[in-house]
């Protein structure tokens, strides 16, 4: 009885359900599904069978944030990834969305430009892709072949922030209840901020001030087009994916957190230093702290995270929210599973980016199923 009751006492204050306030969103719990790429959305439409998707992995006053959506025709890098450029696009995120909301979930929709990170397939009548460098990717342990990008002249680069403000605008006409840009993962706005890669001399290249002001102007338009209560960012100032390192991360991760502070956005959402790849943790002294200081808003920590160590970042004051990937993509009942200590489903990796709009998607069992 003893044991029974302590347990009980310990599962009332366990962080990860503790209920949060995120600026106007009463959050039930503090697990967060992290965007995903699923490259299920044919023709860079997404797909009915995605409202299956993100419902069964749905709580009310859980936070969902969607998978990489482009903002324009020349953000896409990958085969059958969503965009949200145009009203046909808009239009199928309708119901994806409304599935969301009818159990009572928080939906927001990641806008996403790849860069560099794409091909000539993927491009407007075969164009190159655009970045801030003419130097193509060359990706280590990959058989894809990224040919070089043109770098975006000067006087382009306003039209490129505009498609960011125009596809936030869109995701809101969707149903969206906010929206994150990606300037994570070795993307177009990673591309800029990190000084591995940008080689600009204009006043986009150069110091850590120039570096991040495209950055900056997109989050900007953004807030004024839609406020900045419904504004989240992404960041993995630490990481070097896709070729996208800087020469002192820590530097560029508190002068971004303070801009971001300064604009006010709802939330910043970081990779923790210790994901050397994007499905590979490596042990590390360096911490998010310093940039979780420096940042007003809600802090979400992302990278690799179990249970305990999900309870523990919150204890510690790390963060106020986590988001789990592989997890949440594995086991779509996934709070529940925590809060009971119940067995979890390993994910298929061989899965994780096929097309089937059922197979390593929706097929993932919910505990009261599983053999």
């Amino acid at each position: 009885m003893i044991n029974s009751t302590m347990e009980e006492e310990k599962k009332k204050v366990m962080p990860l359900f503790t209920p949060y306030n995120m600026g106007n969103f009463n959050l039930s719990h503090r697990i967060v599904l992290a965007p995903l790429t699923r490259t299920r959305s044919y023709n860079s439409v997404a797909q009915p069978h995605a409202a299956l998707y993100y419902s069964q992995r749905t709580t009310k006053g859980g936070f969902l944030i969607g998978e990489a959506s482009g903002v324009s025709d020349t953000a896409q890098g990958y085969p059958n990834t969503p965009g949200i450029w145009t009203r046909e696009q808009v239009e199928a995120w309708k119901p994806i969305v409304e599935a969301v909301h009818e159990k009572g979930g928080i939906f927001f929709c990641q806008l996403w430009h790849a860069g560099r990170v794409s091909n000539y397939g993927y491009q407007p009548d075969g164009q190159p892709p655009i970045s801030s460098t003419d130097k193509a990717l060359q990706k280590e342990g990959s058989s894809t072949k990224y040919p070089p990008p043109r770098r975006l002249r000067t006087d382009e680069i306003p039209k490129v922030v505009n498609d960011f403000r125009m596809a936030a605008k869109n995701a809101i006409d969707a149903g969206f209840d906010g929206v994150e840009i990606h300037g994570a993962n070795g993307y177009l706005l990673d591309q800029f901020l990190k000084d591995k890669v940008n080689d600009r001399d204009d006043e986009y290249g150069g110091s850590l001030e120039n570096r991040c002001q495209f950055p900056l102007d997109v989050v900007k338009v953004v807030v004024d087009e839609i406020g900045a209560d419904k504004v989240g960012v992404r960041l993995s100032p630490f990481a070097d994916y896709c070729g996208c390192g800087d020469s002192n991360p820590q530097a560029l991760a508190i002068y971004m957190a303070q801009s971001l502070s300064e604009l006010g956005i709802l939330y910043c959402h970081v990779i923790e230093p210790r994901m050397c790849t994007m499905f590979e943790k490596r042990d590390t002294n360096v911490s998010l702290m310093p940039m979780r200081k420096a940042f007003d808003g809600t802090f979400i920590v992302a990278g690799g995270y179990n249970k305990s160590e999900g309870n523990n970042v919150l204890d510690n004051d790390g963060a106020d929210l986590v988001a789990y990937g592989r997890l949440f993509l594995a086991n779509p009942d996934l709070p529940r599973r925590f809060e009971l200590d119940a067995q979890l489903n390993k994910a298929d990796k061989s899965t994780f980016y096929t097309s089937d709009p059922v197979v390593g998607y929706t097929d993932y069992p919910f505990l009261e199923n599983a053999s």
